[in-house]
């Protein structure tokens, strides 16, 4: 406090103490002299204002923009995963589709009604609609993994197909290594089952994976993976394989010819076999080649092929490519099946439930060519193979079966180009990991 405050303030305390007259007089001059100071400190005189300097500044200001009119159709895009105990009403609420026509839809068609009864928790659905719920698009699961059903908004009305998914491919390659069997190597490996299935099946004519895994065996593997709006969906072809198994190395190089192809060392030897031992994927021989009593004439006859018992309309697939020599009825056998093979070879399928090929048309090994039947001579539904060479009847189980041919000429020369870039891939694997112990 300055020093003039304070002496006022004593004064003040002086004039109290000798009555209210005195003090009351002193207060009105105290407070003159206060509110003097302050007057004298309110009209104290700054710099001149023609002195001081003036400067023009220019800026730029943000104004906001006025807001952006979307047209009624403009599309918004959002999807759901099903979860467990959704109903239509429940999924379309999550989409915000507000939309009864589609509701309706979706409720009445065969196709929509097939598409909501596969729907499972964590099946993907995509909408396209506008800000006010009405659907331009809707995409659900389809009849397989390739298809997807499309609801969509044409031209003013509601069109209901399945179509085939349009994927996009990626490449991925992964390495692992063995400590107890190849699905725990490929689970620690982050590889899908199909990727573990698809080794064993290109490496099975070399590598018996039930007997002959070690311990340290070691793979890489270069596969594609198919991706739907972003997400893996399935994966696709191996492109690529190295298998060392007990220290033997083992390679294996996709070779496509024309949509079709196989798999082939890097040299171009064909890993497929070229007869496949059985036209049955999964059966029992019932009986087997040679003299035998005959179940229906009761009289001992020679049987010149091999029976597998199957249900009836199991799948009969060609052992080895060729073309059908022969597609029709014929005696006993019934609805019977030639094929002719490289080599002199024909193979013969008999008691067939119905037969899906005709005659002069090409097949490739492993082709669905009838089913299995109860036609012509027979007792019961199974298939009757045989195996001739040169026209004489070999025995399906014993006979040792060719190789497939390797590749050569020009066609050789290209694959060669080609394996070089896949073994490159296989190079770019990810460091092996070692599968923990089952």
């Amino acid at each position: 406090m300055s020093h003039t405050k304070v002496s006022i303030l004593a004064r003040l305390k002086g004039l109290r103490e000798q009555g209210p007259l005195w003090f009351w007089s002193g207060v009105g001059i105290a407070g003159a002299s206060v509110f003097g100071m302050v007057a004298a400190v309110a009209v104290i005189p700054g710099p001149d204002s023609a002195a001081l300097r003036q400067k023009s500044v220019i800026e730029d200001l943000l104004v906001a923009p006025e807001a952006e009119v979307l047209p009624d159709d403009a599309a918004f895009f959002r999807e759901e995963r099903i979860q467990r105990g959704d109903t239509l009403a429940s999924l379309l609420a999550r989409l915000n589709i507000d939309d009864p026509e589609v509701a309706d839809m979706l409720r009445t068609h065969s196709l929509a009604q097939a598409a909501m009864r596969r729907l499972s928790p964590g099946a993907m659905v995509n909408a396209s609609m506008t800000a006010g719920g009405r659907v331009l698009s809707l995409a659900l699961p389809g009849s397989s993994s390739d298809h997807q059903l499309l609801v969509e908004r044409r031209d003013g009305s509601i069109v209901v197909r399945d179509a085939a998914v349009r994927f996009d491919t990626r490449i991925q390659a992964k390495s692992a290594e063995i400590r107890s069997s190849l699905f725990g190597a490929t689970d620690d490996a982050g590889l899908p089952d199909s990727v573990a299935v698809g080794l064993a099946e290109i490496f099975s004519s070399e590598i018996d994976f039930h007997r002959d895994l070690r311990k340290g065996d070691r793979f890489r593997v270069v596969y594609e993976v198919l991706y739907h709006r972003g997400m893996p969906v399935k994966t696709g072809r191996i492109l690529g394989a190295e298998f060392i198994n007990d220290g033997q190395r083992h390679t294996a190089i996709w070779n496509d010819r024309g949509g079709r192809g196989d798999y082939y060392t890097a040299e171009g030897k064909s890993l497929k076999r070229g007869f496949l031992r059985s036209p049955l994927e999964f059966s029992r021989v019932t009986s087997g080649m040679g003299m035998r009593m005959h179940p229906i004439y009761g009289t001992m006859k020679q049987h010149k092929g091999v029976d597998y018992g199957a249900p009836i309309g199991t799948h009969v697939r060609s052992t080895a490519d060729g073309s059908v020599e022969f597609a029709g009825r014929q005696g006993g056998y019934g609805n019977f099946i030639v094929l002719k093979h490289a080599g002199g070879i024909t193979t013969a399928y008999g008691h067939l439930s119905r037969i899906d090929v005709r005659q002069g048309q090409r097949v490739h090994q492993g082709d669905t060519i009838g089913a299995v039947g109860n036609t012509g001579s027979s007792t019961g539904p199974h298939l009757h193979y045989e195996f001739r060479v040169a026209g004489e009847h070999k025995d399906p189980l014993k006979v040792v079966l060719p190789d497939a041919p390797p590749l050569s000429g020009n066609e050789l020369a290209r694959f060669r180009q080609h394996s070089a870039a896949v073994i490159a891939q296989l190079g770019l694997a990810e460091p092996s990991r070692v599968a923990r112990a089952e």
